[in-house]
């Protein structure tokens, strides 16, 4: 059985586009043919899709780093090949973060995709570099680099109704009782150390169930298994706080009770604020109408209280009933549409010059890629770079920064001799 691992670091490298052609037409009897070069092939996308069949980021234990297919260079007049995107398969509820901690995105429905590295375009063949004065271009581009990002994923599971309390509350019992789900259930603190999910049938309704870990004091700051456990309760959209009516250690449920919605309520004002129901659990271990009393006490919270137990089954349907019309209620509320963007555009127009060690260095990502996709071993190629670093105020730039004849200047992983007219 693989493990339940709910967050990884994941390294993600696009597809390099394919370098462009500069080739002119040849045929008998014309000998004058034009530019005919053809572009390079588009690098593969790495695209994040939502899976409910996927439960767990263990995958990503195995494997940290990803890599999309190429595109393939242009030969002649013959465009290169489009590189495959690279589809992942991600757990429905899987958020994306950008290592600054900047949300990218949040997968929280069945098929929602998302491309998270983008493959560099084709480089241009020289048809493209043809005008009025230039008819015979030997210019052609190397295709766009590829993109690397390094991510965090983090899984934060999707269930209606999530069952909270105290560890050794009954909670993984009531998941048994009520669902398909094999628990693991013991007489001991921190049974459940992951999220247990199953289904429950009632009436004409299903929903997906999750019993989530015990919380403690102090789980808002990480105390116990702290905020591994809030980061998946934050998605529920209906609590069932699960009290032990008869706690081994002798504490007054009501206190315990506080306790833990006193930890939810620092943590998120949402799940303070979430349609909650109460289930006073074990009725079993007392006579009848011993958990009267508690109950009264804790029907002064404002949420519904039901008598329980888990171990004989007794209670258990009420609740169900009312955790599905709380279910109801918030499926009627009005939904917002929340738009995602098609890929995140790390390029910017900023840019810099900075002089370290006698060195000019040009610092900007679309200039860096600019010489990056540029044929340094062709002359002409060389001079249309040159005009568009001009028309960009980087040369002046230089100028002003006191660039003179002979000075190194680095742009990216190459460098140039700076020449006051050239």
């Amino acid at each position: 059985m693989s493990q339940f691992i709910d967050s990884a670091i994941v390294r993600l490298t696009s597809g390099k586009g394919g370098n462009g052609a500069a080739s002119f037409h040849r045929e008998k009897h014309v000998p004058r043919g034009g530019p005919n070069g053809a572009d390079g092939g588009r690098g593969g996308d790495i695209v994040f899709v939502a899976d409910r069949g996927a439960r767990t980021l263990y995958d990503f234990k195995l494997r940290d780093h990803y890599e999309a297919p190429n595109g393939t260079d242009a030969h002649g007049n013959k465009s290169g090949k489009d590189g495959n995107d690279l589809t992942i398969r991600v757990p429905v509820g899987t958020v994306v973060f950008e290592e600054d901690g900047e949300t990218m995105v949040d997968l929280d429905t069945d098929g929602a995709s998302f491309v998270v590295a983008k493959g560099g375009r084709g480089g241009r063949g020289n048809l493209h570099f043809t005008n009025s004065v230039r008819q015979a271009p030997t210019i052609a581009e190397n295709g766009e680099p590829a993109e690397t990002v390094a991510v965090r994923l983090e899984l934060k599971l999707l269930a209606d109704v999530g069952l909270i309390g105290l560890p050794n509350a009954g909670k993984s019992t009531i998941v048994s009782a009520c669902t398909a789900s094999k628990a693991k259930i013991g007489a001991y603190p921190f049974t459940t150390i992951v999220p247990n999910l199953g289904v429950v049938s009632i009436g004409d309704v299903t929903f997906v169930m999750a019993d989530m870990p015990g919380l403690i004091e102090g789980a808002s700051e990480g105390v116990g298994l702290g905020v591994q456990f809030l980061k998946h309760v934050e998605r529920t959209r209906v609590l069932v706080h699960v009290v032990d009516a008869f706690p081994l250690d002798g504490t007054d449920p009501v206190e315990n009770y506080k306790t833990v919605e006193s930890e939810l309520a620092k943590y998120s004002e949402d799940l303070a604020s979430a349609p909650r129901l109460i289930a006073l659990n074990k009725s079993d271990l007392g006579p009848p109408g011993s958990t009267d009393p508690l109950a009264e006490s804790l029907t002064g919270s404002g949420h519904p209280v039901f008598v329980v137990s888990a171990a004989t089954g007794q209670g258990l349907q009420p609740l169900l009933y009312a955790a599905a019309e709380a279910l109801a209620r918030e499926d009627a509320k009005p939904k917002t549409t929340v738009v995602r963007p098609k890929a995140v555009d790390r390029l910017d127009d900023a840019w810099e010059i900075v002089s370290e060690g006698g060195t000019f260095i040009v610092k900007g990502k679309r200039i860096e890629r600019a010489v990056e996709m540029t044929r340094l071993s062709n002359s002409e190629s060389l001079r249309h770079l040159h005009r568009r670093l001009h028309r960009m105020g980087v040369i002046d730039k230089l100028r002003e920064a006191g660039a003179e004849d002979g000075d190194n200047v680095r742009v990216g992983g190459f460098e140039f001799t700076f020449m006051e007219g050239r």
